[in-house]
């Protein structure tokens, strides 16, 4: 079941990439993911969440921004996958699986980025424009990372 959640966690990175360690971090600081004594015990802080939370926040304004880079092209893929490995590595390591759920969390932001840009190409094309389909995918990104998170607990 960890593996489920680390690769879904993954698919949000892909989606959102700071949308993922933020929600992350908010399980862990509000006790749904028990990572005390463990190497992520640290994403249960006040700090990361308040980090992750504004990383997040700039993330949702700057993509509707017309300048917004490609999430495929290598510098954002890239930190996509690291962000979900990461993201998934905490899931993981709630029950002592921190390499399965940084493998499956890698997995899961590849998913993400591309099927993330299929379906917001489709929304955009479906709209006549992209600002409906940014804030479907950042419905579906926060209200999902929410879940797992939940699920977890």
């Amino acid at each position: 079941m960890l593996y489920i959640l680390a690769l879904l966690i993954g698919v949000i990175a892909g989606l959102r990439a700071m949308t993922a360690p933020a929600a992350v971090a908010w399980g862990a600081y509000l006790g749904w993911l028990p990572v005390a004594g463990t190497w992520a015990s640290f994403m249960s802080h006040w700090a990361a969440v308040g980090i992750f939370t504004i990383l997040a926040i700039v993330e949702l304004v700057t993509d509707q921004l017309p300048s917004t880079p490609s999430r495929k092209v290598p510098q954002q893929f890239g930190a996509r996958i690291i962000l979900g490995a990461f993201t998934g590595a905490v899931i993981g390591a709630t029950g002592g699986a921190t390499i399965g759920g940084l493998i499956a969390g890698a997995i899961g932001a590849v998913i993400g980025t591309y099927g993330g840009a299929e379906m917001r190409g489709r929304l955009a094309a479906a709209f006549g424009k992209d600002p409906p389909a940014a804030f479907i995918e950042d419905a579906v990104a926060i209200i999902g990372g929410l879940l797992i998170v939940a699920a977890v607990a």
